[in-house]
C-alpha cells in the first residue's frame, strides 16, 4: 500500500472512530425513550442493547429496563447509586422502574431517599403522587400539584391531575389539565390518551385524538390500554376487555396491557383466555404479582365446585359446597327473583356468584394482589365474587346482606348498560340490604357520626369523590353510608319509582346533577340542603349523646366489674338508647342480658337480646343464648327464628344446626329439619351414627323414604349397635322400603 493511500485508509479508520464515539455518546436514555415514544421499536430496542452495553452502571441500568431484563437493571441501579450516592436522579429512576413493577413501597422509600438528598425535588414528588394515586388517595392530586410548583413545566404531573379528574368522571377538569399538558409539550400521548378516553367513554369510537395520536406514533397501544383502565373504573369490563385487545393488537409487548387483559377476563369467568395472557406475561419475563397471583388462583380452581341452578350459577369451595349449598342457592334465587321485579330488568345470562374460604383469594379474584381490607364482595357484570361465611371470624360477615348488596348491583349495572355512577349504585345496594330487613345493612358508625357532626358530609354531585378518591378509609365507610341514606331518603319523600326514574337517567348517559334537577325538581344544592336536614334528625340523639353515652359505657364498665347488677338494669337502658345501633363488642344489649341471668330474670334477658338483634346484632353467642331462653320458656317458635338468624351469618355451625333441626322437628317443619340436619352431617361430626340418624328421621317425617333409607345404613355402618337406628330401620322395613329389605 503506497503513502496516499495509507494515509486515507488511517483517516478513515480515524473518522469510522470518532463517528462510533459520537453514536455512543448519543444513546442516551431519552434517545431511547423518544425512539419509543414515536413508535419505533426496533430503534429503541437497539438503542437500549447500547446502553446496556455501557460502562456507566446508570446507563446500563436503563438499558436493561428498557430490554425487560429487570433483575440485571435492578443490580445495575444499585451500583449506580453506590456509586453517586447523592445522585437523587438515579434513586427516582430506580423508583419509577419498581413501581411499573408495581411494587410500590420499594418505589415510594425511594423517592423518599432522592427528596432527603434534595427538596423538592419535581420527580421525586411526582413519584409520590403516582405511589398515592395507584392507591386512589386523595392526597394524590395534592402532591402532583406540589410537584408542578416544582417544575412548572412538568408535563406528567398535569396528565396525572388529568387522569384523577377523570377517575371522578370530571370531564371538564381532566380536558383542562390534558391541555395545559399539551401546552407544554404538543406531542404528549399520554396527555392525548385522556382526549380519546373521555370520548370513548361517551361512546365516540372514533375520537379525532386517537387519529392524531396513531399519526404519531401507529404502535401506540397504550392509549386503548389507558381507556381500559377508565371503563374496568366504571365497571364497563366487556367493553374494557375489547380495548385491551386492540393495544395488544397494535404492541403485543405492552405486557402490563395483556396482564390487566387476563385478569379481566379472569373477572369475568374465562379462565382459559385468562390464563393464556397471565402465562404470556410470565414466560416474557413479567413476573410480579399481580401476574403470578391469578395463575396461582386459576390453578386452585380444581378446588371449587361449580352448581348450576336455574339461572344461578354457584362456585362453591369443595371443603364447604355441601353446606353452604342450600343456604346460598335459596337466598340467592329470593334475592333474583326480588330484583327482576323490581328494577324490571330480565338478565340475559345466568349470575355467577363465587364464595371464596380464603379472604386473600377473594382479594386476589377482585385486584390481582393479596391484602385487600374491608371488602367483602364485588360485581363483575353478571358475576359475584365474595368471603364465604368461613373466611371471618364468626358475626363478623352477614353473607347473605352482602350477596344482596352485590346482586343488586348486576340489575343496576345491567339497567343503565354500566352508565350508572358508583355513589348511585352503592347506594342502591345498602338500600337494597336493609329492603330485606331492617336488621340487615350497615349500622351507624362513629365515623358516620364524626362526619354528620362536623358538617363533612359530600355534595351529592361530588359523592363519587368519597369512594374515588377519599381522604382516608373511614371517608369509604362514611360514602356507603351516606349514599344508603340518600337512596332511602329518596323513596321516602317521593318514592321508589323516582329512584327507578333516576337510573334510567344515568343510564340515559345524564349526570348526577342532571339526574337530581330532572328527577327531583331540585338543583343538587337544595337536594343537599334537604338530605342533610333530614339526616342530621334522623341521627340527632346518638350525635348529640356520643360523648354522653361514651362516658355511660365507661361507667356501667365500673358497675359491670363492681358485680352491681341492679345498678347495670337501671342505668344502661338510658345510655343504650343515646346509641342504639351499636350491637358491636361490649355493647350494652349483651351486659344488661348478663346482668338479668345473674338475677335469675330469664324473661327480661331474653328480651333485652331480643333488642339486640332486631338492632342487628350478630354475636353467635349471644344468639344462641337467645334461643336457648326462649326455648326455655316455652316459645319454640321464637328460638327457632333467632336461631334461623344465624344461618345468614355463620351457618357452618355443628352445634347451631342440631339444634335448629331438633326445633324444627318438633315444631313439625320436617323439610326445614332436612336442610338443618343435612348440614351436620356433611360438617362430618365425630357422633357420624346420631347425625345419620337424625337426618333419617327427618327424611322419615318428610316422606322421603327411600332417602331415610339410606341415611340409617349410614348411621348403622358408622355404629353397628346403636339402637335408635336399628328400631328406625325395623320400621322402614315395616312401611315397606325394599331398599332397606333388600339390604
Amino acid at each position: 500500500m503506497n503513502l496516499w493511500r495509507r494515509a486515507a485508509f488511517t483517516a478513515v479508520l480515524m473518522g469510522a472512530a470518532l463517528l462510533s464515539a459520537a453514536v455512543l455518546r448519543a444513546q442516551t436514555p431519552e434517545t431511547c425513550r423518544e425512539h419509543r415514544r414515536f413508535g419505533r421499536l426496533q430503534e429503541a430496542s437497539a438503542c437500549y442493547q447500547r446502553l446496556a452495553a455501557s460502562k456507566d452502571p446508570y446507563l446500563r441500568a436503563e438499558g436493561y429496563w428498557g430490554l425487560g431484563r429487570y433483575q440485571d437493571a435492578n443490580d445495575a441501579f444499585r451500583e449506580a447509586v453506590q456509586a453517586q450516592p447523592k445522585n437523587p436522579d438515579y434513586r427516582v429512576r430506580w423508583g419509577r422502574m419498581f413501581l411499573e413493577r408495581m411494587q410500590p413501597a420499594d418505589a415510594q422509600a425511594l423517592f423518599l431517599e432522592a427528596l432527603e438528598i434534595k427538596d423538592p425535588h419535581a420527580g421525586a414528588i411526582l413519584g409520590l403522587a403516582l405511589v398515592a394515586s395507584d392507591g386512589f388517595e386523595a392526597r394524590g392530586g395534592e402532591l402532583a400539584r406540589k410537584a408542578l410548583e416544582a417544575d412548572p413545566k412538568l408535563t406528567e404531573a398535569h396528565v396525572l391531575l388529568a387522569t384523577l379528574a377523570l377517575q371522578e368522571s370530571n370531564y371538564e377538569k381532566a380536558r383542562e389539565h390534558a391541555d395545559k399538558a399539551l401546552a407544554i409539550d404538543p406531542n404528549a400521548l399520554e396527555a392525548m390518551s385522556i382526549f380519546a378516553t373521555i370520548d370513548l367513554l361517551g361512546d365516540n369510537t372514533n375520537p379525532p385524538s386517537l387519529a392524531r395520536i396513531l399519526q404519531i406514533n401507529p404502535v401506540y397501544g397504550e392509549v386503548y390500554a389507558t381507556a381500559g383502565r377508565f371503563f374496568v373504573l366504571n365497571r364497563r369490563y366487556e367493553e374494557a376487555v375489547a380495548l385491551y385487545r386492540k393495544a395488544l393488537e397494535l404492541n403485543p409487548g405492552l405486557h402490563k396491557a395483556r396482564a390487566e387483559l387476563g385478569l379481566n377476563l379472569m373477572r369475568l369467568g374465562y379462565a382459559a383466555e385468562a390464563r393464556k395472557h397471565l402465562e404470556l406475561c410470565w414466560e416474557a419475563g413479567e413476573r410480579y404479582a399481580a401476574v403470578g397471583n391469578p395463575l396461582r388462583l386459576l390453578d386452585s380452581d380444581k378446588n371449587f365446585r361449580y352448581i348450576r341452578s336455574g339461572n344461578l350459577v354457584l362456585k362453591l369451595h369443595e371443603r364447604e359446597a355441601e353446606v353452604l349449598q342450600p343456604f346460598v342457592e335459596e337466598e340467592a334465587r329470593r334475592a333474583v327473583q326480588t330484583l327482576e321485579k323490581k328494577y324490571r330488568v330480565k338478565l340475559t345470562r345466568p349470575v355467577q356468584v363465587e364464595l371464596y374460604p380464603d379472604h386473600e383469594d377473594f382479594a386476589v379474584r377482585t385486584l390481582g394482589m393479596p391484602g385487600m381490607s374491608g371488602a367483602l364482595g364485588v360485581t363483575f357484570g353478571y358475576t359475584v365474587a365474595m368471603d364465604s361465611p368461613s373466611s371471618r371470624k364468626p358475626g363478623e360477615l352477614h353473607w347473605a346482606s352482602t350477596l344482596w348488596h352485590e346482586l343488586s348491583h348486576v340489575y343496576t349495572i345491567s339497567a343503565t348498560n354500566s352508565r350508572v355512577p358508583r355513589w348511585f349504585t352503592e347506594g342502591m345496594a345498602v338500600y337494597e340490604e336493609t329492603a330485606v330487613s331492617p336488621d340487615w345493612g350497615d349500622r351507624l358508625s362513629a365515623p358516620v357520626i364524626f362526619a354528620i357532626r362536623d358538617k363533612k358530609l359530600l355534595p351529592v354531585a361530588q359523592l363519587d369523590r368519597g369512594f374515588v378518591h377519599p381522604d382516608s378509609a373511614e371517608q369509604v365507610l362514611v360514602s356507603y353510608y351516606q349514599a344508603g341514606k340518600i337512596c332511602n331518603f329518596i323513596e321516602q319523600k317521593w318514592g321508589f319509582e323516582k329512584l327507578l326514574e333516576m337510573l334510567h337517567g344515568f343510564g340515559a348517559r345524564k349526570t348526577t346533577p342532571e339526574v337530581v334537577r330532572e328527577a327531583l325538581g331540585l338543583a343538587p344544592e337544595e337536594f343537599d340542603k334537604r338530605f342533610t336536614a333530614w339526616i342530621e334528625e334522623q341521627t340527632r340523639v346518638t350525635v348529640e349523646g356520643f360523648e354522653k353515652w361514651k362516658k355511660g359505657m365507661g361507667r356501667v364498665a365500673e358497675l359491670v366489674k363492681a358485680g352491681r347488677h341492679e345498678e347495670v338494669i337501671r342505668e344502661a337502658p338510658a345510655i343504650r338508647d343515646l346509641y342504639p345501633e351499636f350491637v358491636e363488642s361490649g355493647n350494652l344489649y349483651e351486659v344488661i342480658a348478663d346482668s338479668y341471668l345473674a338475677l335469675k330474670n330469664e324473661k327480661a334477658a331474653a328480651e333485652e337480646l331480643q333488642r339486640y338483634a332486631r338492632a342487628g346484632g350478630r354475636s353467635p353467642q349471644a344468639l344462641k343464648k337467645l334461643a336457648q331462653l326462649l326455648e326455655a320458656q316455652g316459645r319454640p317458635k321464637e328460638a327457632i327464628e333467632a336461631l334461623q338468624r344465624l344461618n345468614w351469618i355463620y351457618p357452618r355451625d355443628e352445634e347451631l344446626q342440631r339444634r335448629l333441626g331438633d326445633l324444627l322437628m318438633a315444631q313439625g317443619d320436617a323439610q326445614g329439619a332436612v336442610r338443618a340436619y343435612r348440614a351436620v352431617v356433611a360438617m362430618k361430626p365425630l357422633d357420624r351414627a346420631a347425625a345419620h340418624y337424625n337426618l333419617a328421621r327427618a327424611y322419615k317425617a318428610a316422606g322421603q323414604t327411600a332417602a331415610a333409607s339410606d341415611q340409617v345404613l349410614m348411621a348403622l355402618e358408622a355404629a353397628p349397635g346403636y339402637r335408635p337406628a336399628q328400631k328406625l330401620l325395623l320400621e322402614l322395613e315395616a312401611a315397606g322400603d325394599g331398599r332397606t329389605s333388600s339390604k
